[in-house]
């Protein structure tokens, strides 16, 4: 961990929840004897360019098992809103100091924290107001910075409601704030190693197993090696349609055609 003296005070913020319409309790989910959620912070202690790390969650009971969770594995945790993201992610920011917020989604147990790292650099030291993973990398390694300006400017002016369930999207599209992107892989679009369904669970045990066992580390360019080489592993999800829970909110918001 930095020490928390240093100017740019930097918070990776987790957006964690039980109730996953598509897989219910999924960041609790066992990996290697570990629940999901626990792969997600261990990887980010190895950055090293953090000051804080914060799960946020939600104040429905459900989500009692993730504070729970953080009490035993000494995390900080907030807990707000469960559906308007974008407030939650600004109160969390707010109340733990950030200069500048990583977001990380709990469903990426295997993030590679030297691209954590990177990423997080290149957002401070080109003072980008988000910046986060471009070109065609896997999914699985989401990562995006935002400084605390841009978040505060997208909290208090985002109406639709994709921008509320989104935290990076009112962003993204205004052209007033400075977007970036770090592009450390070439034509990894197709694989997938997020956790979103039954199958993408199926996928992470066969890497972790794999990969993973008695705790070992490994990087995002190992586990794209390993599904390069298991086609059969690879496959099992690829049916799986990419953010597919923004592409409902923009029906919904009646900005794409159902």
């Amino acid at each position: 961990m930095r020490d928390s003296s240093q100017k740019n005070r930097v918070v990776a913020i987790v957006q964690a929840r039980m109730g996953s319409s598509r897989l219910p309790g999924k960041v609790l989910l066992p990996l290697c004897g570990r629940p999901v959620l626990w792969h997600v912070i261990n990887r980010l202690r190895r950055c090293s360019n953090l000051d804080a790390i914060v799960v946020a969650t939600t104040a429905s009971p459900i989500d009692d098992e993730i504070v729970s969770f953080c009490e035993e594995n000494s995390v900080d945790c907030f807990r707000g809103s469960e559906d308007d993201v974008l407030r939650r992610f600004f109160e969390a920011a707010t109340l733990f100091e950030a200069d500048w917020i990583l977001r990380i989604t709990a469903d990426c147990p295997a993030l590679d924290s030297e691209i954590v790292d990177e990423v997080v650099s290149l957002a401070i030291g080109e003072s980008w107001d988000c910046f986060g993973l471009g070109g065609a990398f896997p999914n699985g390694l989401d990562c995006t910075v935002y400084s605390y300006a841009a978040l505060s400017a997208a909290h208090k002016r985002a109406t639709l409601q994709s921008d509320r369930e989104h935290v990076g999207t009112f962003i993204i599209r205004s052209e007033e704030f400075r977007t970036g992107a770090y592009e450390p892989f070439v034509d990894a679009g197709d694989f997938r190693w997020t956790l979103d369904e039954p199958e993408d669970y199926v996928v992470l045990t066969h890497i972790f197993d794999q990969l993973g066992t008695g705790g070992k580390y490994f990087s995002g360019h190992e586990t794209l090696n390993y599904l390069s080489e298991n086609s059969e592993v690879k496959a099992i999800n690829s049916h799986i349609v990419r953010n597919a829970g923004y592409l409902r909110s923009l029906v919904e918001d009646e900005l794409v055609e159902d």
